[in-house]
């Protein structure tokens, strides 16, 4: 018999999922794979209750139904600050995660180099690695998780095509400042390198840090590839409504990938958000109020019990550190933590290429009810020295 195509080789089981299966297995309180226990705004079930009996319910255009790609562009040339066009800009996508693998797949070839900050969500080296390009890891820094331009640079002189940057950055909640963004932007602008930004976290923001979009920057509109989700803005993780937004030449070598991996987004659903889009700003301050709450509930929680961790600057994660407990091994604590403590964590060594493994990733998109009892659960912690 022949053998398998070795393009997954390298790949393995998503470690963010398995703790949700184990979390699963024994009833313990997933903190491991960021999702939310609580609804999306009335607005937006409002409408869904309509469009489950009115429709669409067939295909829409493979890029995107127009009056959803006009509500998205309506609301990203607000927040982005550019004249956004729904035709030759904006693409919706199956998620942010097959957002990603266009966008990937629209500006690179096998063999070429991707850099990624580390840490990383474990998607972008899984999908390099499918497209047979070779990542390359440039360290955020604690405690300020900063980068060494030297070493970006170093990078980009190699030979580099894209980088991947996710701001807020998940794991870790760092928010890139504008100075930070605009170094990045001079060397991809230097070295002629694409920027495949991952922006799902971009109104879950902590004063006094604020969201910077790197297309906004000089230069960089040309070369930069949004992508986005509505899943953590809306709260609507299983919709899988993503989006790319780009320049006209970019876009349509993004189309052209999108449209034979998936065809289009879900039709009812894209109707069905087009109510969250619409709504005012408010809406975003309240969010940002909501998100601020669940941090400083958690991690006050977290710091009375005794954890040391980084402030989150942005995203809904937090690193933990579980060194006194894990014993140099993150992942069979995690797996203790579920079954024995009943609280499901992600083992900090899924995001580095570093050795790290005195980390754990915990997130806090959950009712205050859910994050209290996680807390209850987590002080009996000793129980695992």
């Amino acid at each position: 018999m022949k053998p398998l195509s070795n393009r997954t080789e390298h790949l393995s089981d998503s470690c963010i999922r398995r703790m949700t299966r184990i979390a699963m297995e024994c009833g313990a309180i997933n903190l491991s794979q960021g999702f939310p226990d609580f609804d999306p705004p009335k607005a937006i079930m409002d409408r869904l209750a309509e469009v489950a009996s009115a429709g669409p319910h067939q295909y829409t255009p493979t890029w995107g139904a127009q009056n959803y790609r006009a509500a998205l562009a309506g609301k990203l040339s607000r927040f982005m600050g550019l004249p956004i066009d729904p035709d030759e800009n904006v693409l919706a996508t199956v998620g942010s995660t097959e957002a990603m693998m266009a966008a990937l797949m629209a500006v690179t070839d096998p063999g070429d180099r991707v850099a990624v900050f580390s840490p990383f969500f474990e998607n972008y080296e899984a999908q390099s690695l499918l497209l047979g390009c070779e990542p390359v890891y440039v360290p955020l820094v604690p405690p300020e998780n900063s980068f060494d331009p030297n070493e970006l640079e170093d990078v980009f002189r190699q030979g580099c095509k894209a980088m991947i940057v996710c701001n807020p950055s998940n794991p870790n909640g760092k928010v890139f400042s504008r100075e930070e963004l605009q170094c990045i932007a001079g060397l991809a602008i230097r070295y002629d390198v694409y920027i495949i930004m991952d922006e799902v976290y971009e109104h879950i923001i902590y004063a006094p840090y604020v969201h910077t979009y790197m297309a906004s920057l000089p230069g960089m509109w040309e070369r930069t590839i949004s992508c986005s989700s509505l899943s953590k803005t809306y709260s609507v993780t299983g919709w899988r409504l993503g989006y790319i937004v780009a320049c006209k030449r970019i876009l349509d070598n993004c189309k052209k990938t999108h449209d034979f991996l998936t065809v289009c987004a879900p039709s009812p659903l894209q109707e069905a958000v087009i109510a969250g889009l619409e709504m005012p700003d408010s809406y975003y301050k309240e969010l940002q109020a909501h998100y601020t709450h669940m941090k400083e509930l958690f991690c006050g929680g977290l710091r009375q019990i005794g954890f040391d961790f980084i402030e989150p600057q942005g995203s809904y994660f937090v690193l933990v550190d579980i060194a006194k407990y894990a014993g140099g091994d993150d992942v069979a604590f995690c797996e203790r933590l579920a079954r024995e403590i009943g609280v499901a964590a992600v083992p900090g060594s899924t995001f580095y290429k570093e050795d790290v493994r005195h980390l754990a990733r915990f997130h806090y998109a959950k009712k205050d009810e859910t994050l209290l009892a996680a807390l209850d659960r987590l002080s009996d912690i000793h129980k695992l020295l």
